[in-house]
C-alpha cells in the first residue's frame, strides 16, 4: 500500500481549481476519483477529519487549501497517514499552502513538492491565460469587437517600477471580464456602439481594479486600459518593458535586483563556522568592523543644546524629535558593538552573524531606516548626524537633505506650520494651506541662502529621479536613466510620488512633487516615474 502528498506553494488563489480539473482531463487515467476540497482555517479540522477518512476509505482525492491557516490540524494528518493500517491505493493528498516558517517540517520532507507561479514573459503569460479559450468561446458572439476585445494583459516583475504591490491578478478575474464582455456586447445597441468609457470602468475599476489597494496603482491601471489596453492603435512591442510603457532600465533594475537576490540566499547558507585556514577569522571580522565604527560613531548629542533653541517654533520641535530618534539609534548601537566585543552569545549571535554578511542587525533594522547594506546603512548615519548636528550647533540650514529625516511628513507639516503662523494677520488657517513646489536650476552646492522671506517656504535636495531624468536646461521631464535632481524650493504647490526608499508602499510616501513635462502625464504614469530620497 502507498500514499502520496503532495505539497503546493500558491502564488495565486486558483491552484485548487487547477487541482480538481485534473481527474476531468485525464478521464481514462483517473475514472471515477470523487474529489474533495476544503479551504483551511478556524473551526474546520472537524469537516477536514470526515473528508480525510472518507478518502481513505474509498480512494479519493483530498485537497486542503490554505494549510498555513490551519497548521495545528496538518501534525494530526501526518500522524493519521502513517498510522493507519489500512487504505486504499488510490488515495492521495494535496496540500496548498504559502511558505511559513512553523510549517512541520517532517511533512514538508515526506511530501513531493512543486510550486504554481506566474509565467515569465509576455507570450508564456498570454498563454497560459488564453489556453483556457475554446473555439466554442471564439464563436459566442457574432459581433465584429468580440474577438478584439478578447485580446484586449507583466509589470509585475519591474518591481515598484511596474506595481507598487505585487497583486495577484488571476484567471477568475479573465474569466469575469470575458463575461462581461460578452454580455456588454450582447446588450450592445449597434447604431451606438461599444461604450467604452463602460469598458474602461469596468475592467480597471471593477474586474482587475478591485484588487489594487494602492491608489497610485489603480491610477496606473486606469491610465494602462486607457492608453494602452483598450486603443485601436495599440501594438504588440517587441520587448516586454515597452509593452506596459517602460523604459529600458525597468529590465536593468529587474535583472539587477534578481542578481542581488540570488546573491543574497547564497550568502545567507553559508557555513557562519569561524575559519579553520590561515585568513581572519569570523570572530576577528566582525572585532574590527566593531572597533572601525566605534572609532567613527558620533558623540551623544547633549540636551543642554536643545533647550537653548527653545521649543516654540515648530521646526525646532521638529528637530527635537528628529534628534530624540538618532540619539536612540546612536546609543542601540554602541551598545551593541560594545558587547560584541565583550561577549558573543544569545541574541548578539545574530549580530555578529549579520555584521560578518555586511547586513543590518535587525535591533538597528527596527529603529532606524531601510539600506541595502550595512555600510550604507552606516554611512547614512553618520550622515544624517551630521545635519542634525549642524542645525541644532549653527542654526536653521539653508536647505534640507529629505532622506536625513526619520519623519520626512513631519518635516513638511512643521514648514506649513511656520508659514502659517508667519501669515496669521492675513487670516490664513493650517486647513487651507496647500503645498507648492518648483524644481530650481540650482544644485545643492548653488545654494547660498534660504528662500526669500517674502515667498517663504525651504530648499530641499537629495531626491532621486527614478524612471525618467530632468533636463536641467529647459526644466521638463526628459527619457534618460536615474539622475539625481536640482535643488527643489516647497512652499505652502505633477504629481510625482516622493518615496523615502525604492521599496514604494504607503508607510514610505511622502508626498507629491509637481514636475513640468512636455508630453501626457500618462506616459510618465505607464513609465513608473517617482522621486526617491535613497537609492540604496
Amino acid at each position: 500500500m502507498t500514499f502520496f502528498l503532495q505539497f503546493c506553494f500558491i502564488m495565486a488563489a486558483q491552484t485548487g481549481n487547477y487541482i480538481l480539473k485534473i481527474p476531468n482531463k485525464n478521464f481514462f487515467t483517473f475514472q471515477n476519483i470523487p474529489c474533495r476540497a476544503i479551504s483551511m482555517g478556524q473551526g474546520q479540522e472537524v469537516h477536514a477529519r470526515r473528508l480525510l477518512n472518507q478518502c481513505m476509505q474509498d480512494g479519493g482525492w483530498l485537497l486542503l487549501q490554505n494549510c498555513h491557516l490551519g497548521l495545528v490540524f496538518l501534525n494530526e494528518l501526518m500522524d493519521t497517514i502513517t498510522t493507519t493500517e489500512s487504505m486504499s491505493e488510490g488515495f492521495r493528498t494535496w496540500i496548498t499552502t504559502e511558505a511559513h516558517p512553523e510549517f512541520p517540517i517532517n511533512l514538508l520532507q515526506s511530501s513531493i513538492k512543486f510550486t504554481n507561479e506566474p509565467p515569465q514573459g509576455v507570450k508564456a503569460s498570454l498563454k497560459r491565460t488564453y489556453s483556457t479559450i475554446t473555439q466554442d468561446h471564439l464563436e459566442v458572439s457574432n459581433m465584429p469587437q468580440w474577438k478584439p476585445l478578447l485580446y484586449a494583459v507583466e509589470r509585475r516583475k519591474f518591481g515598484p517600477l511596474g506595481w507598487n504591490i505585487p497583486y495577484e491578478f488571476n484567471q477568475a478575474d479573465f474569466t469575469a471580464s470575458v463575461q462581461f464582455v460578452q454580455n456588454h456586447l450582447d446588450d450592445m445597441d449597434i447604431k451606438h456602439g461599444v461604450n467604452w468609457s463602460c469598458v474602461r470602468y469596468m475592467l480597471g475599476e471593477v474586474q482587475y481594479g478591485g484588487r489594487v489597494t494602492d491608489d497610485l496603482d489603480k491610477a496606473l491601471l486606469n491610465t494602462f486600459a486607457r492608453e494602452k489596453c483598450i486603443s485601436p492603435l495599440y501594438i504588440f512591442f517587441p520587448f516586454s518593458f515597452k509593452v506596459f510603457g517602460l523604459h529600458p532600465n525597468a529590465d536593468i533594475t529587474y535583472q539587477t535586483n534578481l542578481a542581488n537576490e540570488t546573491l543574497n540566499t547564497i550568502v545567507s547558507i553559508q557555513p557562519k563556522d569561524s575559519s579553520s585556514g590561515g585568513g581572519e577569522t569570523r570572530e576577528a571580522v566582525v572585532q574590527r568592523l566593531a572597533d572601525e565604527m566605534l572609532e567613527k560613531l558620533p558623540p551623544d548629542y547633549n540636551p543642554h543644546e536643545l533647550q537653548k533653541m527653545g521649543a516654540i517654533q515648530p521646526m525646532n520641535i521638529f528637530l527635537r524629535q528628529e534628534i530624540d530618534r538618532m540619539q536612540h539609534v546612536i546609543s542601540s548601537v554602541r551598545a551593541t558593538l560594545t558587547d560584541l566585543k565583550l561577549a558573543i552569545d544569545g541574541e548578539l549571535q545574530y549580530a555578529l552573524d549579520s555584521m560578518y554578511d555586511a547586513r543590518i542587525p535587525k535591533l538597528w533594522f527596527r529603529i532606524s531606516w531601510e539600506s541595502t547594506t550595512l555600510g550604507f546603512w552606516f554611512t547614512e548615519l553618520l550622515e544624517r548626524n551630521q545635519q542634525f548636528s549642524t542645525w541644532l550647533l549653527d542654526g536653521r540650514p539653508n536647505q534640507f537633505w529629505m532622506t536625513g529625516f526619520f519623519n520626512p511628513q513631519g518635516f513638511l507639516t512643521a514648514m506649513r506650520q511656520e508659514t502659517t503662523r508667519s501669515n496669521l494677520a492675513k487670516g490664513w488657517a493650517l486647513d487651507n494651506i496647500v503645498l507648492h513646489n518648483e524644481v530650481t536650476k540650482m544644485m545643492k552646492e548653488d545654494v547660498a541662502g534660504p528662500p526669500p522671506a517674502d515667498i517663504g517656504g525651504v530648499y530641499i535636495y537629495g531626491l532621486i529621479l527614478e524612471g525618467a531624468g530632468w533636463d536641467r536646461r529647459n526644466s521638463k521631464l526628459v527619457d534618460p536613466p536615474m539622475s539625481p535632481m536640482p535643488a527643489c524650493w516647497s512652499n505652502v504647490y505633477y504629481s510625482c510620488p516622493v518615496y523615502k526608499k525604492p521599496r514604494r508602499t504607503d508607510l514610505t510616501y511622502i508626498f507629491s512633487l509637481y514636475l513640468k513635462t512636455t508630453q501626457n502625464p500618462d506616459h510618465w504614469t505607464l513609465r513608473g516615474v517617482a522621486l526617491l530620497c535613497s537609492s540604496k
